[in-house]
């Protein structure tokens, strides 16, 4: 999977939409048919689900956050680093099982500083908030903050897995910065547990 705006635009390894848990793939040469089942804790009936349109990290930042898919088995962020993208084969926000998913820029060789640098500082029990349309919002706090190596982030970390509770993954890149390779080595991958029910 290729986070677009990882530094030097680096490319990630994470399986397809309905291979691997359903989670994107690298040079994937045509795209699954089908997601895989869902398993979770079943929703209550007054769950509110929405596609989120601001994410609001600890400390009050707020960056804008739009669809992101996958194009020939990788996910493409918005290029602007101070955006972040929502991976649309993911859970939406106040789903009562899998993982929503939000990738952003760390840096740019030409922007500068992406708003997911911030997730450097980030600890457990910090709340981020995911907004969107119609006034809705989704509370998660921080459960667990991981680096991962590029080439492990969709076998290992769990990041775009839609079985199991629900929850936030918000992932950009971190660690040593290869010039020849353009981009960093591991991926952060930031998980919050959802907070009650969306609303």
């Amino acid at each position: 999977m290729a986070l677009e705006g990882c530094a030097a635009q680096v490319d990630q390894a994470v399986p397809a939409p309905g291979e691997g848990g359903g989670v994107p793939a690298v040079e994937q040469s045509a795209p699954p048919s089908v997601l895989p089942g869902r398993v979770g804790t079943p929703a209550a009936s007054q769950r509110v689900r929405f596609v989120p349109t601001e994410v609001v990290l600890p400390g009050g930042r707020r960056a804008p956050v739009l669809p992101a898919s996958t194009v020939n088995g990788q996910l493409v962020v918005p290029e602007h680093v101070q955006r972040v993208g929502w991976w649309d084969g993911g859970a939406e926000a106040g789903d009562p099982f899998g993982s929503v998913v939000l990738a952003g820029h760390v840096d740019s060789a030409t922007e500068g500083i992406g708003f997911f640098v911030r997730l450097r500082q980030v600890k457990p029990g910090e709340i981020v908030v995911l907004r969107g349309d119609g006034g809705h919002s989704a509370s998660y706090r921080i459960s667990t903050v991981t680096a991962v190596p590029k080439d492990a982030l969709a076998t290992t970390s769990g990041a775009f897995d839609q079985t199991g509770d629900h929850r936030l993954v918000l992932i950009t890149c971190t660690g040593a910065y290869d010039p020849a390779k353009g981009g960093y080595a591991e991926n952060l991958v930031v998980t919050a547990a959802a907070i009650g029910l969306a609303r």
